[in-house]
């Protein structure tokens, strides 16, 4: 199998599993994370041609997409380099249906943070939860939640206003999700005048590309997530050579 393109390598533990229910036999791979380029050989197989060939699209497809997930966040990691405070890559529970923990994988595989798998990781309270319930009555509930689901509680702000709101009732975590560069900055400000920026963890999302996270290194958040790290990521393609037996490889 071999790189015909530059990036992360994502995927083997997909091209384990399938070998190892094919009866193909992987004599040598290389693991992911690694730098890719074309031309790079990244496994070499062995079994029977029926074997190989019924399951080499199979195989590719989880290579291509899941490397192009970890070299999306790769680039992500790259832009938001330098960055004070440090600026975390997170992605998102956006993903494809069924391939949600090897995308995960493919995010730490490109520098990333998985963050959340799904809603029962941690109480996350979003718009659309505050649009049912007042805000009172909302943080009055997450003050009643177990300690350790309260202390890994997140809250979606939009508005300086809110994000004092959820500072002073001792939320830990605050999302400002689809909130514009400035906007983000007036909210780091406010919660800087208020002498809480330094008790919250404040992520930004909605929105953000691996191309536009510089915008974000200056604003005063800890971290980004981006969902288009799994659900937009560019294929890494790749292909398979086929070298038989007593012959010099192409």
């Amino acid at each position: 199998m071999v790189a015909q393109g530059r990036g992360v390598l994502s995927g083997m533990r997909a091209v384990r599993a399938i070998a190892a229910a094919t009866g193909i036999r992987i004599v040598r791979a290389r693991p992911d994370g690694s730098a890719i380029r074309p031309g790079l050989e990244v496994a070499r197989l062995r079994g029977p041609a029926p074997a190989i060939l019924a399951a080499e699209r199979t195989i590719l497809n989880y290579l291509m997409h899941l490397s192009g997930v970890a070299s999306a966040t790769a680039r992500a990691v790259a832009r938001a380099r330098g960055a004070r405070p440090p600026l975390e890559i997170r992605a998102t529970r956006k993903t494809l249906p069924g391939l949600r923990d090897l995308e995960k994988a493919a995010v730490v595989d490109g520098g990333g943070r998985p963050h959340r798998r799904d809603l029962s990781d941690a109480i996350l309270v979003k718009g659309n939860h505050l649009a049912l319930l007042p805000w009172a009555e909302a943080l009055a509930r997450l003050a009643r939640a177990p300690a350790p689901l309260r202390s890994t509680a997140e809250v979606e702000v939009g508005s300086a206003r809110d994000a004092l709101r959820a500072a002073r009732a001792g939320v830990r975590s605050i999302l400002i999700d689809n909130a514009d560069p400035p906007r983000i900055r007036a909210i780091v400000r406010a919660l800087e005048r208020a002498g809480l920026r330094d008790r919250v963890t404040l992520e930004a999302s909605g929105g953000i590309t691996p191309e536009t996270v510089p915008r974000y290194r200056g604003l005063g958040v800890d971290a980004v997530s981006l969902g288009s790290l799994t659900h937009s990521a560019r294929a890494v393609p790749f292909h398979l050579v086929w070298v038989a037996p007593g012959r010099p490889s192409a």
